[in-house]
């Protein structure tokens, strides 16, 4: 698909967000686009607008006004935006992305501004998914789509086509943190009903008021969007967001093998957490081999996280049965064995046999499981509020001098623990990741830097390097390189080090991100265009990443 070539004027000009530069429009530009007269007389220059937009940001007290400010800036120029929001970058994530879409996606319906240039599928129109994405696209080259059905978006579940929130967050932060042009993004939210009865009898919900369609229509259809999606644009790489547990693994290993796809969800939580593991790791000087993990909640964040740190021993040359023994995995019926009925497939590779367990040994609870494995890094991804309690942590430590924990359920509310008390219950020897963002931690004179276990730290720089690589699918060695990118930047020698760098370099390490992940589709032969060429070099890979990368500015 190529871009419109005919000039917009007038209000079709303003109307058009990627487009419109508002009051930064130059006299000429004035008369030529029929500008005259429907704009205050004053040109500003970008910097002016960003200062006058944060000025008025800054004097709203409530994050939801914030945010819904914001909203209106985005469908209304999307420059102005990105220039804001990567200018205030640390300060504006958690109102853009998380926790704050959280509350987005639940009040959706009702704070619906403009459609944000998103397509909405409607799993009972299966003939409408060419024309929905060509109307949506509007004639613009699109290599990136961030897709969700919204069923289990992470903390809060199932919100249907109000999910829509979190697409258009995800493609946000690919274009604030590596540059992703915005021009070339789309959102999609596929409708294929809700389980949340609330949703379906609220006569304002914009979704449609049907139980979720589930099963081969279900699959028919997820099918033929990616077909579709495929055979429009034919440099795609799609992102899969927030499927449901029953879904999203299949759907991924259907589509691997053929496109460029990425499951946040199971990939983006597993390398960033394996990033911040093995920045723990350089912290303490321990070796990833010697390790027991937990995982506390066996969902598909978990379970994905397991498989990337599996994948990991894999790589630095267990057997597979070895690699296995250092995992254990609870979720609310405890340790998960191998004679329970109602294991997922992600599950059943990692559940352990009764016989390692002596007779009237516990394993029905966290406390329990942690006193019968003694395990050294624990993960939370259960949405269980506090279930990390004192207790739990103090046990740990005593088989553990410096143990690994993230917990990393959000929002705020539904976390496992809080930082503060980690490290206080340790004695500041916990190295600590939250999926939230937290403020450093004072004890005993040292300030502890939290790192945050954001999948927003990797997507993006992977994002970046499979788009100008023009990788023709996402291998495994790609995947591991954005995590030890990441995991490598960590400064072991500094006191109170966060395990994971701060959000407010992500520029700069998304960069480097897309480097390594570029050199691994070169290797994996997997890249295409001038990077699929034999000299192509180091050099020419950091040049290609920064031509690549979009920047706020009126062209």
């Amino acid at each position: 698909m190529m871009l419109e070539t005919q000039e917009k004027t007038g209000y079709d000009l303003l109307n058009d967000p990627f487009l419109n530069k508002g009051t930064a429009f130059t006299k000429e530009e004035r008369e030529k686009y029929g500008l005259i007269g429907i704009l205050p007389p004053v040109v500003q220059s970008l910097d002016q607008q960003v200062q006058q937009v944060y000025l008025n940001l800054s004097q709203k007290d409530d994050l939801r006004e914030k945010r819904h400010y914001l909203m209106n800036i985005f469908s209304r120029n999307r420059t102005l935006f990105f220039a804001v929001f990567s200018k205030h970058l640390k300060e504006l994530m958690p109102i853009v992305y998380d926790p704050g879409v959280a509350d987005s996606v639940k009040n959706y319906s009702n704070y619906l501004i403009t459609p944000q240039n998103a397509a909405f599928l409607r799993i009972d129109q299966k003939e409408q998914i060419k024309y929905t994405l060509v109307n949506a696209a509007r004639g613009r080259d699109i290599e990136l789509i961030v897709v969700t059905d919204s069923e289990a978006i992470l903390g809060i579940g199932d919100w249907g086509t109000n999910g829509v929130s979190i697409a258009v967050g995800k493609l946000m932060v690919y274009t604030a943190a590596a540059g992703i042009d915005p021009k070339k993004v789309l959102p999609v939210v596929i409708d294929a009903g809700t389980s949340r009865e609330s949703l379906i009898n609220d006569p304002l919900y914009l979704g449609l008021h049907q139980k979720r369609v589930k099963g081969q229509e279900y699959y028919d259809f997820v099918d033929q969007f990616v077909e579709t999606a495929e055979s429009l644009f034919p440099h795609l790489y799609l992102h899969f967001e927030d499927f449901g547990r029953d879904n999203a693994a299949n759907l991924l290993e259907k589509y691997k093998h053929k496109y460029a796809v990425f499951n946040d969800d199971i990939e983006g939580t597993g390398i960033v957490t394996l990033a911040g593991i093995l920045g723990g790791l350089n912290i303490s000087g321990e070796k990833l081999q010697d390790q027991k993990y937990m995982c506390f909640g066996a969902g598909t964040a978990g379970c994905g996280i397991v498989k990337r740190i599996y994948t990991e021993l894999l790589d630095q040359g267990m057997s597979e049965q070895e690699a296995k023994s250092h995992f254990y995995l609870v979720d609310k019926q405890g340790i998960l064995f191998d004679d329970m009925d109602d294991l997922t497939l992600e599950q059943r590779p990692f559940a352990r046999k009764r016989s390692e367990f002596g007779d009237g040994v516990e394993t029905r609870t966290l406390l329990d499981a942690i006193k019968a494995v003694h395990p050294t890094i624990l993960v939370g991804t259960s949405t269980v509020p506090g279930a990390f309690t004192k207790e739990v942590v103090e046990e740990m430590h005593k088989f553990a001098k410096h143990p690994i924990i993230f917990p990393l359920s959000n929002p705020t509310e539904l976390a496992e623990a809080k930082a503060k008390d980690l490290i206080e219950w340790t004695n500041g020897m916990a190295l600590v990741a939250t999926g939230i963002p937290t403020e450093p931690v004072l004890y005993n004179g040292t300030y502890y830097e939290i790192g945050q276990a954001n999948n927003a730290l990797v997507y993006p720089g992977l994002g970046l390097g499979v788009m100008t690589s023009e990788a023709k699918l996402v291998t495994e060695t790609m995947i591991s390189s954005a995590a030890h990118a990441i995991g490598g930047l960590v400064d072991p020698t500094e006191k109170g080090a966060a395990v994971l760098p701060p959000i407010q370099e992500i520029v700069s390490f998304s960069k480097k991100i897309a480097e390594a992940v570029c050199k691994e589709a070169i290797i994996d032969k997997v890249a295409q265009g001038d990077m699929a060429r034999e000299d192509f070099s180091d050099e020419d890979i950091k040049k290609a990443i920064a031509d690549n990368m979009w920047q706020a500015e009126y062209k």
